[in-house]
């Protein structure tokens, strides 16, 4: 069964309002073809012939240009549109900064597999080498080079006619496995040059869905090891959404434990009753103690790369050993895994299915011994502090923080964590009522989280290209002080959109990992203080809402169901507890040297 994605089937040609058919019409006629509605950036001269394309799409109902605030920031919002729709994200720029501006996004979605078109301007080729305003060629800040290391494919579109073969190639490569961004840098007068449409026409949308391969012989194996095996553990990564399903009915026949890696958190759901919860970073006591027991003797990991913080630091007692077998469709990922007993490589969701006819298939499979196995629990997994997650105490504690937000929004929200003590707080305490929204053909869990570049601010951006992409349900931003000052201009897009986005600040006048790092390693308590700043006042002067939250009873003030219905988004400046120290043990004791450091030893997240 193959991996589903939602791109629309047009195969007939647009027409333009104008005589011209310029190279940016043949761009944004191609990115219609294949459902694309927005393109977020920022104009200016170099890139000027695009926007000109772009308006004529817009008056005949095609796609539409999204105006950010800076252009990381269009990448960020690229980023969530692309991971809750499944379509391509697209963002542009002009030449030289604007340029150079995209790449700490593009490397953001490089390392989270994220599918998006960058299309950055050039001067004119006349100009190349001669000191042109902003000039960004190979012979002055070459900006394709810089590009080179952030995308899976990445070209110089030096003639119109060069123009077609390479963006079908390079939004193809974006969804080949594993997926990414890719980059197209234009010059000005190419893209204002006369185009053809392809005479021939071709399903574009068709030639992207992704291939469903199967490797038979690797999934009897995997058979074989789960009807040999006492006790199973199987750990659920970020990628597993269509596949979740039919893990959960492999885990009910053989009594599996299921864990999850930060990016699978939100993808099962909290009270789940074989749900032991997160492993890694800021992760719960519970789901180490499952991978701790001695009689387990399978573990099978399935969608992870095995990043610092999706393995406990490269913890080899716990999951990097011989007991593992990896199961992924990203071949890139299995390197990760050389220690494991066995790899399957191959669509996740056929893989399971397949398994899942061999159970049923199998006769014999009632009589295997599986009364050592996990038995499933009554309540959710453990909570450091639990005390905390229900304290009424002023200014409010970060734990209880979470504990609202679970309780407050409906069970459909979106949740986006940002970098920071944010992300720390939410993958440990934010419990999504629901597990999996299915949006536009893409399951994809409620939680998200861009972990391993984990850009600051990721998350402001993030949240309105989700809430632009699909509007079932609220979107919520969790994001810190730090963050917001970085990125939190775009605020003002969510207002010009009228996107309902809730914005909720963790207020502790502190870059507050920095600080909290600080003090766990020993090392010199210095630059991580922020002015004190009223970010709900911010909020009213850009045309938002903003209420500042200094104890759990001033949520009783806000009416939560009309923020999220809209028009316009809502900041929540919540005035935590700085001394509060977020779950992050993990991290300090791979920046201060692994197991043999005496601040590892001891904490209930890292025994």
């Amino acid at each position: 069964m193959a991996a589903s994605l939602f791109i629309p089937d047009l195969t007939a040609k647009p027409q333009t309002d104008d005589q011209v058919f310029q190279a940016g019409d043949l761009i944004t006629h191609i990115l219609e073809q294949i459902g694309v509605e927005y393109i977020y950036g920022i104009p200016g001269g170099a890139i000027e012939p695009l926007y000109n394309a772009m308006a004529r799409s817009s008056r005949r109902g095609g796609l539409r240009a999204v105006v950010s605030r800076h252009e990381t920031g269009s990448v960020f919002m690229a980023n969530g549109y692309a991971q809750q729709t499944g379509k391509l994200g697209v963002c542009c720029a002009t030449t030289g900064p604007g340029a150079t501006n995209l790449i700490t996004g593009l490397a953001d979605a490089y390392e989270n597999h994220v599918p998006i078109l960058a299309i950055t301007a050039q001067t004119a080729l006349p100009t190349f080498g001669r000191g042109a305003f902003q000039e960004s060629s190979c012979t002055g800040i070459d900006t394709v080079g810089m590009f080179q290391y952030c995308t899976r494919y990445n070209s110089l579109v030096s003639h119109v006619d060069q123009l077609p073969h390479k963006l079908v190639a390079a939004i193809m490569t974006a969804y080949q496995n594993p997926m990414g961004p890719v980059h197209l840098s234009i010059p000005r007068d190419v893209l204002a040059q006369p185009a053809q449409f392809p005479s021939k026409s071709f399903n574009l949308a068709k030639l992207l869905r992704r291939a469903s391969a199967t490797d038979v012989q690797a999934i009897q194996e995997l058979y074989d090891e789960v009807t040999a095996a006492r006790k199973i553990v199987i750990v659920v990564g970020g990628e597993c959404g269509e596949a979740v399903s039919a893990i959960l009915k492999i885990a009910d026949i053989f009594n599996a434990a299921i864990i999850t890696t930060p990016h699978g958190k939100g993808l099962i759901r909290a009270d789940h009753p074989r749900n032991f919860g997160v492993l890694g970073f800021a992760g719960h006591e519970s789901a180490r103690q499952v991978l701790e027991n001695p009689d387990v003797d399978l573990v099978i990991a399935v969608e992870t790369n095995f990043s610092e913080w999706a393995s406990c630091g490269w913890d080899e007692k716990t999951l990097l050993n011989d007991r593992l077998v990896h199961v992924d469709s990203v071949e890139e990922n299995l390197t990760r895994s050389p220690m494991a007993r066995h790899h399957v490589t191959g669509d996740v969701l056929s893989t399971f299915e397949r398994l899942l006819e061999l159970c049923q298939a199998d006769n014999k499979l009632k009589a295997i011994n599986v009364t050592a196995s996990f038995p499933t629990q009554k309540t959710s997994f453990t909570l450091n502090d639990e005390d905390k997650y229900y304290s009424d105490a002023t200014p409010i504690k970060p734990q209880r923080l979470m504990h609202d937000l679970n309780r407050l929004f409906p069970a459909n929200t979106r949740f986006f964590a940002d970098t920071g003590n944010s992300m720390a707080w939410a993958i440990h305490y934010l419990q999504p009522k629901d597990r999996r929204a299915k949006s536009r053909g893409r399951i994809s869990g409620l939680f998200r989280t861009a972990l391993e570049f984990s850009s600051m601010g990721w998350a402001i951006g993030a949240s309105i290209g989700a809430a632009m992409g699909c509007n079932k349900g609220p979107v919520v931003c969790i994001t810190g002080d730090g963050s917001f000052l970085m990125n939190g201009s775009e605020l003002t897009v969510a207002v010009a959109e009228r996107l309902p986005v809730i914005f909720v600040i963790l207020n502790d006048s502190a870059l507050g990992m920095v600080k909290h790092g600080q003090r766990l390693s020993g090392a010199e308590q210095v630059a991580y203080e922020i002015p004190k700043i009223d970010y709900s006042a911010i909020a009213k002067a850009v045309g938002a809402d903003g209420y500042v939250i200094e104890s759990p009873s001033d949520f009783d003030n806000i009416d939560i169901q009309s923020i999220c219905s809209g028009p316009g988004p809502t900041v929540l400046d919540v005035r935590i507890d700085p001394e509060e120290v977020p779950p992050m043990q993990m991290r300090i004791n791979t920046l201060n040297g692994g197991t043999n450091n005496p601040l590892y030893r001891g904490h209930p997240c890292n025994r």
